[in-house]
């Protein structure tokens, strides 16, 4: 297990913990204030433990909190990456995975593909691009557009969860 390198959660107080947590996923600081609420371990400490408490209370959630989750996401390539308008850790993984480069044709297809994708399942489409490309990232859009709208629901809690995780990391 991997503690974390520039802070001790367990000894936060709520008001520290929300702040530091509170975009580990997306504009959602609900997480961090029910994993607070939880109370304070050891467990917490460690990278793994903390992700995990918070995932179980992704999965646990209603159905409408999730969904308002997945919705906080922006889109991959979309207005507000083009605008400047996403949180840093937005900014920094669609840069990391090289989004910013796309020619103009890749960028109408990731647009036309996100269009179909939020008409389809009435939510963005969800990627933890880390260690991911354009081109890869494209692929997987065009795969999982043929999904089924549980199968896409399910999908965009896991791959939440691993962007959280990769958040969690780099603290």
């Amino acid at each position: 297990m991997n503690r974390f390198q520039t802070l001790t959660p367990s000894q936060l107080s709520r008001e520290e913990f929300v702040s530091v947590f509170a975009d580990i996923y997306e504009h959602s600081p609900w997480v961090a204030e029910k994993a607070y609420d939880l109370g304070l371990d050891d467990s917490i400490n460690e990278i793994d433990g903390l992700h995990q408490r918070m995932a179980d209370l992704l999965l646990s959630a209603s159905h409408a909190d999730q969904l308002a989750l997945i919705n906080a996401h922006p889109d991959l390539a979309g207005k507000a990456a083009v605008q400047g308008e996403l949180t840093a850790s937005s900014t920094s993984e669609q840069a990391g995975a090289g989004i910013h480069e796309c020619t103009a044709e890749e960028f109408v297809r990731f647009t036309t593909l996100n269009d179909a994708y939020k008409a389809k399942f009435g939510f963005p489409f969800i990627m933890a691009v880390k260690g991911s490309n354009r081109h890869q990232i494209l692929a997987a859009f065009e795969e999982r557009i043929h999904n089924s709208p549980e199968q896409e629901f399910a999908c965009a809690l896991a791959e939440i969860n691993k962007i959280a995780l990769f958040r969690l990391q780099q603290l």
